[in-house]
């Protein structure tokens, strides 16, 4: 029954990320390059209409300062490392992008999972990025402080470390300057809000222009 029971779950995860892929692929500009998000529930909009969340407020500022790329959101609220490296393969091979922005991780750490497999899976997607020729953002979070200093600190540090090895972008806090404001959560404490998403957009935008450059 534990088996079915996974096996449902992967089953509907998959489903909706393929939903959320195709709708949003199908809705672009096919001759644009493209940006793709690979992330969990951070950038999928969670508990919100999807207009308000950074990654297609990400599509508008993009559109407002004449940067000419087709933002691709294959976020899955819930997702791990290990989700987000079963998926990556096959997001690469139909977006195509020119920049890929990783915001797994999170959910990693908020289960307590061994961070030496989270690391590993992150790498494993960074190389799998670089391979396909598009450029890498990893974007960190903080976790709440009930998960110890050591753990946090481990966490913390697997970003910067994965930065320094493969040489790529790095916001070590995609949550910079409102982690620990409770205005800028959801009732759970833990999901950014709507009022949140804007200030998620400025923390990555400096870097994201920088790297379209």
């Amino acid at each position: 029954m534990v088996f079915i029971n996974k096996f449902v779950k992967t089953f509907f995860a998959s489903l909706i990320y393929i939903i959320l892929f195709v709708t949003t692929v199908s809705a672009s500009t096919v001759n644009k390059p493209s940006i793709l998000v690979i992330g969990d529930s951070l950038s999928a909009a969670y508990n919100m209409p999807q207009e308000a969340g950074w990654v297609n407020l990400l599509q508008s500022r993009l559109d407002a300062n004449k940067l000419s790329f087709n933002v691709i959101n294959a976020s899955i609220s819930g997702d791990t490392s290990a989700g987000g490296l079963n998926r990556i393969k096959n997001a690469l091979r139909h977006a195509n992008p020119a920049l890929t922005i990783i915001g797994l991780g999170g959910n990693d750490g908020l289960r307590g999972l061994p961070l030496d497999e989270m690391k590993k899976n992150l790498a494993h997607i960074i190389t799998s990025i670089q391979a396909a020729g598009s450029k890498v953002l990893l974007l960190g979070i903080q976790l709440p402080p009930n998960y110890g200093p050591q753990y946090i600190s481990d966490f913390k540090n697997n970003y910067s470390l994965l930065a320094d090895k493969h040489n790529i972008a790095l916001v070590p806090s995609m949550l910079n300057g409102f982690e620990d404001d409770p205005a800028y959560f959801q009732a759970d404490q833990i999901h950014p809000s709507v009022k949140a998403q804007a200030r998620i957009l400025d923390n990555v935008w400096p870097t994201i222009v920088l790297l379209l450059d």
